[in-house]
Order: structure tokens, then sequence, then C-alpha cells
């Protein structure tokens, strides 16, 4: 993957994070859940914490620590991101760096990260979530895959007689 591709990649999942947020903003209002499938509703959030909204209770009230501590570590996955030789794992870093800045700018305008996508089983529900929780997680997926040993198959030794 060419930095070009990389670059591009990161701004189109910051945008399409930014863009699904945005709709789920002026469409939805909190504590309304809209159905779309059994076991999957819209349903609008919002998230002060980290990752499923972890640290929630510490950083209320602290979005630019949050947004500061968050962008230091996404810096450094920008880094890893071009340094990287593995396709998938360049693509892993672009993905992570993409929801990671659409996560910051949630932080910056607004304090707090929107979340709109609700996965459930009857009366169990999964964190809500958005687009870049999806960009991140995917990321990682392809991280991980790029560092698993794949064998190649050797090839046959010819006779040289």
């Amino acid at each position: 993957m060419t930095r070009p591709k990389l670059i591009s990649l990161i701004a189109a999942t910051v945008l399409a994070d930014q863009l699904t947020k945005a709709a789920a903003l002026s469409l939805l209002s909190q504590g309304t859940a809209v159905p779309v499938l059994p076991g999957f509703n819209l349903a609008l959030g919002f998230n002060t914490g980290a990752s499923f909204g972890m640290l929630g209770g510490i950083m209320t009230g602290k979005p630019l620590l949050m947004a500061a501590l968050t962008g230091a570590l996404t810096i450094a996955f920008a880094v890893m991101a071009f340094r990287a030789q593995h396709p998938l794992e360049r693509a892993g870093f672009a993905l992570v760096v993409g929801g990671a800045l659409g996560n910051i700018i949630d932080r910056l305008r607004q304090g707090a990260v929107t979340d709109f996508l609700d996965l459930y089983w009857r009366d169990w529900h999964w964190p809500t979530f958005n687009v870049a929780d999806i960009a991140i997680t995917l990321g990682a997926v392809l991280i991980i895959a790029a560092s698993l040993p794949f064998r190649r198959r050797k090839e046959p030794v010819l006779d040289q007689s």
C-alpha cells in the first residue's frame, strides 16, 4: 500500500465515521431505540470514557485529557502505519488511526464520543458503538492477521543428476 493510499484510507475512515455520526445526531434522539433488525437497533448515546465506556467515571468532564491521551497513541500508530512493510499491517494501522481521529474529533467538538450502533440478544446489550470503533476493531484484526506466520509450500527439489 502506497503512502497516498494509506492517507486516503485514513481520510475515508474519518469521513465515513463523521458522516454517520452527523446523521445519527440529526435523526436519533437519546433514550429512544430505533429497531433495524432483530438484535440490532440504532440508539444514540455518548461515551466520555475509553473503549466500551471504560474509565468513563474517571474521564467525565476531562475531554481534552482524553483527547490528548488518545492523540498520543494515534501519533504512535500513524508512525507504525508508515513504517509497516506488510500491506495488511499498513491497512490495519490506517484503519486504527482513522477511527481514533474520528473519535478525537468528537471529544474536541462535543466532549464525548457519539455512539449509535446497538447490538443485543434478549436483554443483553453490547456497549453501543460507532463506525470509528468498527474501523479500530477491523484494523486490529488486520494487524494480527499480518503477524500470523503463514508457511510457504516448499518447492519440489529437482534431481540434478
